[in-house]
């Protein structure tokens, strides 16, 4: 696979396609193969490239790295962009991926020609939100911290699993297919290392969404939490040159749910 070198590690990625530059940035416990319900479609019209955030399968993870943030990764993604040959591409996130394109946008605007945000888990956000602060309490108390706990005890499926139906819907990642609960345990030194970041949440505050001016898509599922849905409806509030849609038939995970509903809304905004 090719790699870019970046700040003493490397990413690799796979790339199809031909035209204007797609860079797609995974969610949580994901890496570049969480992207093959969307690769071949959008290549079709663009040069499409999925890489392995840092610490994410197969790039290097120890395990004992406390760096982790979507600041991090959000100048990974910068200097990845560069790395390509590239001045700036489109750029999809999903979950902790968009997050990361957020914060792309915010600190290396000149990086960005167009967002597509799916579900970001920008927590910061719900502070001035009553009811989202509740609910975000809520998560990081029953979901968050109990997944942290247990991959600090060597309970991995079982973190794993708190994790996924906690963001998802109970019994989501028993439901999951064989290949994708596979590529989700591929992950389990990168969640680890997630859960015990003490910046993990980077700062974002309405104010900062106010200075990006780059044209965003804002997705969330009919069947999201309701706290991703409020983060959404949020960043759509404070963005100034931001729309919002919603991906029928879809939980938190919008790219696979129902990947041609998908694919058709970000296709049709780029």
């Amino acid at each position: 696979m090719p790699t870019v070198q970046i700040d003493g590690t490397q990413l690799e990625y796979i790339e199809r396609g031909q035209g204007d530059p797609v860079v797609l940035v995974h969610g949580t416990l994901g890496d570049y193969r969480s992207w093959g319900l969307q690769m071949d479609v959008f290549a079709e019209t663009y040069r499409v490239i999925s890489y392995s955030r840092r610490y994410h399968y197969p790039n290097e993870c120890s395990g004992d790295e406390s760096d982790y943030s979507a600041a991090l990764h959000a100048d990974d993604l910068a200097a990845f962009i560069t790395g390509l040959g590239l001045d700036s591409a489109h750029v999809v996130g999903t979950s902790y991926g968009a997050y990361t394109a957020l914060l792309l946008a915010a600190r290396h605007p000149e990086r960005v020609r167009a967002l597509v945000l799916g579900d970001p888990p920008v927590l910061p956000l719900l502070e001035h939100n009553l009811e989202g602060r509740a609910l975000r309490d809520d998560f990081l108390e029953k979901v968050w911290e109990p997944a942290g706990e247990m991959m600090q005890r060597g309970e991995i499926e079982d973190g794993v699993r708190v994790f996924v139906d906690g963001v998802v819907e109970e019994g989501a990642f028993d439901r999951f297919p064989p290949e994708w609960q596979s590529l989700t345990m591929d992950n389990v030194c990168e969640f680890k290392v997630e859960t015990s970041s003490p910046d993990l949440w980077t700062p974002f505050t309405c104010e900062d969404a106010e200075q990006i001016e780059t044209p965003t898509l804002l997705l969330t599922g009919d069947k999201s939490l309701r706290w991703l849905q409020l983060i959404v409806d949020e960043l759509e509030r404070c963005m100034p040159n931001s729309e919002a849609g919603i991906v029928p038939e879809t939980t938190h995970e919008v790219t696979s749910d129902n990947p041609e509903a998908y694919n058709e809304m970000v296709l049709e905004f780029l």
